[in-house]
């Protein structure tokens, strides 16, 4: 999809600086930026409070006006703003998801279920149940869940070390997450 004359014009206000310019192209793309964050951190399993969306989406607008504006000044029009701004954002929030967010560990989530809102699904009472739970799993995703959540390892590294596309790290990691809250009794749907 080209650039829409409504993006092209939102374009050269920005880079003319016009009034209001900014404020629009906020407004714009901030549901873009929203999702694209909400995206990726569900991807790596991570949770967010909304500070860190808050957070991490003041980090992509700022790497777009980054030595003036240099990120909507290499533009070309190839594609719709929109798609390459969402390139832009998931790049920013990879980039300080790995920096500054590790996985949680299974392990911690009781101690810090007790001090922040999580979801019921994402509690599981201790060590003991986890085991219990990764040995009903099957044998490749008990190992990938034991390596994403007990040993911190990220999707490339456990993607080197089983030999499974990095890509098809988070579905197994998903798969094997519902089968233990299921497992656990912690969904309530029966499968």
């Amino acid at each position: 999809m080209a650039l829409s004359e409504i993006d092209r014009s939102l374009l050269d206000r920005c880079l003319s600086r016009k009034p209001r310019a900014w404020e629009d192209f906020i407004d714009r793309f901030m549901g873009l930026v929203v999702h694209v964050i909400n995206h990726t951190a569900q991807c790596r399993s991570i949770n967010l409070s909304s500070a860190d969306r808050e957070d991490l989406a003041a980090e992509v607008f700022v790497a777009v006006v980054d030595n003036d504006m240099a990120v909507l000044r290499h533009f070309r029009g190839k594609s719709s703003l929109a798609t390459y701004l969402t390139v832009i954002a998931r790049r920013v929030v990879v980039r300080k998801l790995v920096d500054g967010h590790s996985s949680v560990p299974l392990g911690d989530m009781v101690a810090r279920a007790e001090s922040e809102d999580f979801e019921p699904e994402q509690r599981i009472a201790n060590r003991e149940e986890v085991g219990r739970l990764l040995g009903e799993l099957e044998g490749s995703e008990a190992a990938v869940v034991r390596m994403y959540h007990l040993e911190g390892k990220t999707y490339q590294e456990i993607s080197r070390s089983t030999g499974m596309p990095e890509n098809s790290v988070g579905p197994m990691l998903s798969r094997a997450r519902a089968k233990m809250r299921h497992r656990a009794g912690v969904d309530g749907v029966a499968r």
